[in-house]
């Protein structure tokens, strides 16, 4: 993944797992898009700490960590144009979130430019850029003028109807 220089702003409501899904779970609300949440908490539940020992819900410095997965379904509009696409947002203790927008993974994204990253996906600030030979695309979202995220798009299989959507 590509980023085109870090935010330097962060929002205050933005400081854990759990303000993070209150702040996208508002997010999606406020759009009328229904939201899922799974939460892993403790040591023995968090996805990077398998080496956990026997029993140990705790790290070692004694905070407990949090994970969370959250799921947005893809819309739809009434003429059957896709609205919105499938977003699967994970948001890991250590500060950074995975986002999966229709099969295409944005790593490693600092938490705080969740919320910014849905509201481009969600107005349409992203596009394709594709080049024909090689063939090659790319899904960017721009969350400002000074912000933008690329990722590379699979072609095996064809384009997803949301990502087909969206202008070269």
């Amino acid at each position: 993944m590509e980023h085109i220089r870090h935010p330097h702003r962060m929002p205050p409501q933005i400081h854990s797992t759990e303000s993070t899904v209150s702040v996208l779970s508002a997010l999606a609300e406020r759009r009328g898009l229904p939201v899922s949440v799974e939460h892993a908490i403790g040591a023995d539940e968090s996805s990077r700490r398998t080496a956990a020992g026997a029993f140990a819900v705790t790290d070692e410095d004694g905070s407990l960590p949090h994970e969370a997965l959250l799921e947005i379904p893809a819309t739809e509009s009434a003429d059957g144009a896709p609205r919105t696409p499938k977003i699967v947002v994970q948001l890991f203790e250590e500060g950074d979130a995975h986002i999966t927008i229709d099969g295409v993974t944005f790593h490693d994204l600092p938490r705080e430019a969740t919320p910014g990253f849905l509201e481009a996906v969600f107005d349409r600030r992203a596009h394709l850029k594709r080049t024909w030979y090689p063939p090659f695309c790319r899904l960017v979202v721009t969350l400002d003028d000074e912000l933008s995220y690329k990722e590379v798009v699979p072609l095996a299989y064809g384009l997803p109807r949301w990502l087909n959507s969206l202008p070269d």
